[in-house]
């Protein structure tokens, strides 16, 4: 796709910072009715590359700085004090287009909280519609949940391998219902991840979205363009100032009539923020930044899901470690290109399970993930060489926190991200729960005959201490990193947007994507970022709010 650019304008009804999942959104959204006119800054380039397509084209992409912010954590004792990596995606669809295509919304009492915390209108009845508005799911499931006429494909896995079904199997032994649909009414059980693809391809939100909308008179899209700044009439927000290249001298601004609108994620939103003078105001003076508006929540709340990988060798069955590998990964691409079951057209993780740390609970407080593969030490998604099956497990809803901070007033310097992992004694807990019901997931009878000696943590690793220094040396991020712009009512001091998503004691300006969330979803994150960009732009156009789901 070759972006367009249109109009020599530079002043906007609205300028958005970021074509990801929430922004790429707003931008169809609110050009729709060929008159309010939009300019969409993204800092990466358009989504050209066929690896942004191909559904496994995720392994070559994850860490290519010239598809992805390469961020990493500040290392702790509690990750053995390594950095861990943080890529976020940087091309029309941000994470959309690089990540790992699951669809999983989150449990219901998710949104309820975020009510409970004086967000009006985000309860989950309230926020349904506009998960079924951005669907079009093809398979089975309630029509009550699911949206079948949206533009975001939600596609069942056709290609079904042995190990899976074993495990799944297995699953069932231990006590997990087999669930078709965790996006329904009930999230808890076992079954097959649903995933944003159609047919053969990944279905960003550049695809889905800007695609249709880029030939519209009344929508500028501009890539290579990074935000540097906010610029400001005082408190009211009247532009964004940007820049092609690396040299600031040759920076533009393109104004907003009527609003600002950041959508540049949980990282790249707080950092934006605090370079235009917005934020803590301790922070600011620190980095030589002078304070527009001491905000203290700026950066504030990051939270992420720390994930860990258990690994078993297979005999009597070929894995997709075999089958990446030539020969018989040209038989992989010939089925790709005709259109058959083929582990091109897969997401990395097959199958989900969604359990208990232990007795007792009412909700499930685990993800779990299996795949026919085994998966290099530390890394997301890349194929070691030995034929194996992983099993994966993180914490829902983590009590660790941790923030966002730019380093200086340069934007060119990443900004310092620490999330905390495991720094609450509960998460370690929850966690080590977790990985005890994985081994005993890739040990169950069904299994047996498959398996061979578990490589990954090893089997002399048996104590909690044995178990959480291995957690601590490899476990990863799962990239769900939100929560740095919470959004609560104007007397919770953490605060950084209301429930209109407008920043506390701003003017014309909001921020509409995962950095609203006031707590994390008990999934990935991308749905529900999703599910804001589709909100926020009735919000914006003053629309009445879909009505709530009866259920």
């Amino acid at each position: 796709m070759q972006t367009r650019y249109k109009g020599e304008s530079e002043t906007f009804d609205y300028v958005i910072v970021g074509g990801g999942a929430a922004g790429a959104i707003l931008a169809n959204r609110l050009t729709e009715d060929g008159q309010t006119t939009v300019c969409l800054l993204e800092a990466g380039s358009a989504d050209w590359h066929p690896f942004l397509h191909i559904p496994a084209g995720f392994i070559k992409v994850l860490f290519d700085p010239a598809w992805t912010w390469q961020f990493s954590s500040e290392p702790t004792a509690l990750t053995n004090g390594r950095r861990v990596p943080l890529p976020q995606g940087r091309t029309l669809g941000g994470s959309t287009s690089i990540n790992g295509l699951v669809y999983n919304r989150g449990q219901r009492e998710d949104f309820d909280d975020w009510a409970a915390l004086g967000n009006r209108g985000w309860s989950y009845a309230e926020v349904l519609p506009y998960f079924k508005r951005n669907e079009r799911r093809f398979g089975s499931g309630d029509d009550r949940y699911r949206g079948r006429a949206g533009p975001l494909p939600i596609s069942d896995i056709d290609w079904i391998h042995p190990l899976c079904e074993q495990f799944i199997a297995g699953a069932q032994s231990l006590g997990m219902p087999r669930n078709p649909d965790y996006n329904g009414e009930t999230q808890e059980g076992v079954g097959y991840y649903q995933r944003t693809i159609a047919g053969r391809w990944r279905m960003s939100t550049s695809r889905t979205y800007l695609w249709p909308a880029r030939s519209r008179g009344n929508l500028s899209i501009r890539t290579n363009a990074r935000a540097i700044s906010v610029e400001f009439d005082g408190k009211r927000a009247s532009g964004v100032r940007y820049v092609r290249g690396t040299q600031l001298e040759s920076a533009k601004v393109v104004s907003a009539r009527r609003e600002v609108l950041l959508c540049g994620g949980a990282i790249n939103t707080p950092k934006l923020l605090q370079q235009s003078g917005v934020g803590p105001a301790e922070l600011l003076r620190r980095i030589g930044v002078p304070v527009l508006h001491d905000l203290g929540g700026v950066g504030a709340n990051l939270r992420d899901h720390f994930s860990v990988r258990l690994v078993a060798g297979v005999k009597g069955a070929t894995t997709m470690n075999e089958l990446s590998r030539a020969p018989r990964l040209w038989a992989q691409i010939a089925r790709w290109m005709v259109g058959r079951p083929n582990i091109l057209a897969l997401s990395p993780s097959l199958v989900h399970w969604f359990w208990h740390s232990r007795p007792g609970l009412v909700r499930p407080d685990l993800q779990g993930v299996f795949a026919p593969a085994s998966y290099r030490e530390g890394y997301v998604g890349m194929l070691d060489v030995y034929p194996g099956m992983t099993c994966g497990v993180w914490q829902h809803r983590p009590h660790s926190a941790g923030y966002v901070e730019a380093r200086s007033a340069d934007p060119f310097t990443d900004p310092l991200i620490q999330p905390n992992y495991l720094e609450d004694e509960r998460d370690r807990e929850v966690l080590l729960g977790g990985m005890r019901i994985a081994r005993r997931l890739l040990q169950t009878p069904e299994l047996e005959r498959f398996a061979l000696a578990e490589s990954l943590p090893g089997a002399e690793v048996r104590s909690d201490d044995e178990l959480l220094d291995f957690a601590r040396r490899f476990g990863v991020s799962s990239y769900h990193l939100n929560g740095t712009a919470r959004m609560g009512p104007a007397n919770d001091a953490g605060a950084v947007v209301d429930d209109q998503l407008r920043v506390h004691g701003m003017q014309g300006l909001r921020v509409v994507d995962a950095s609203v969330m006031p707590t994390i979803p008990s999934a990935n994150t991308c749905a529900a970022a999703m599910m804001i960009g589709e909100k926020a732009a009735d919000m914006i156009r003053a629309w009445t709010p879909l009505p709530p789901a009866a259920l």
